[in-house]
């Protein structure tokens, strides 16, 4: 989204309503190039090779071939920034990840602008997998790290 509104909650609602990206007026046209180019990257990314292995975490499986996430054998409908978010999360399990790390590891942005997006993916990301042992942990002052409750 490419817009004059500028307040928090506008930002909230672009990304909660989809949007896989929030660019306020004024702004540098060299940051709209970088996240144009971030979008095209994660495009380019998001075709997983075929052998992909599944990854299977406590009840949690990710299939990033299939971009398929299961609970046991109930299927989680995930957006597209959530998808990568977790794949990220669970490729890197037990290690915290800061807000700046996620987007470039999940999203490719190559820079350090608004990292609020990334607290609003967790916060949804959280709400889906209330039902599986494995949960989203904040680590105050760095940032998220995936873990399996269950032993």
């Amino acid at each position: 989204m490419l817009t004059a509104r500028d307040e928090d909650i506008d930002k909230i609602l672009g990304l909660e309503l989809g949007a896989d990206d929030y660019l306020t007026k004024p702004f540098n046209p060299r940051e709209l190039v970088a996240r144009v180019k971030a979008i095209l990257r994660r495009s380019e990314r998001k075709a997983a090779s075929p052998d992909s292995a599944p990854i299977h975490l406590g009840g949690l499986t990710i299939d990033p071939a299939r971009r398929e996430v299961r609970v046991g054998s109930q299927s989680l409908d995930l957006r597209t920034q959530e998808f990568d978010l977790l794949l990220t999360l669970a490729e890197h399990r037990g290690l915290v990840l800061s807000r700046e790390q996620i987007l470039q590891k999940a999203w490719g942005f190559d820079f350090y602008g608004q990292t609020r997006t990334v607290d609003v993916h967790v916060a949804h990301l959280r709400r889906k997998l209330e039902s599986s042992d494995v949960k989203i942990e904040t680590v105050t002052g760095v940032g998220y790290k995936l873990v399996v409750t269950a032993p």
